[in-house]
């Protein structure tokens, strides 16, 4: 059971399409092993990007478990767990939770396909 609003991620799908879709954000596909890398690199780069700032604020706006849900959405669209595995992935989200939580989703170029995957996999979608 997804323990998140769909739409609530429906609209973090939009928010990082747009991040995303700018000409000047320009993230590498890294491994999984240096995202703290990327996470910094959206500090230093974007921090006052609007389409960030606004990205950043709907997710500090959520509650930490629906954080940690989002996190989980990622890792399932990413093909980390699968629907049957999806409280291990809450329970590894509650584990390495923590207020980079913006950065890290938005690290990832892929967020919004993982997201939406995440959804589809969980019989929602955003359409």
């Amino acid at each position: 059971m997804l323990e998140i609003n769909p739409e609530i991620i429906c609209l973090l799908i939009n928010k990082a399409h747009e991040f995303h879709a700018q000409d000047s954000v320009v993230l590498d596909d890294e491994p999984e092993s240096q995202i703290d890398d990327a996470i910094e690199e959206v500090n230093v780069d974007y921090a006052s990007d609007p389409a960030f700032m606004d990205f950043k604020a709907s997710v500090e706006d959520l509650e930490p478990d629906q954080q940690q849900a989002v996190v989980a959405l990622l890792w399932l669209g990413r093909g980390d767990f699968t629907v049957d595995e999806w409280q291990s992935a809450l329970e590894e989200a509650r584990a390495n939770w923590n207020t980079r939580t913006a950065e890290y989703l938005i690290a990832h170029p892929l967020l919004a396909d993982y997201l939406a995957e995440g959804l589809v996999l969980h019989g929602h979608s955003c359409d």
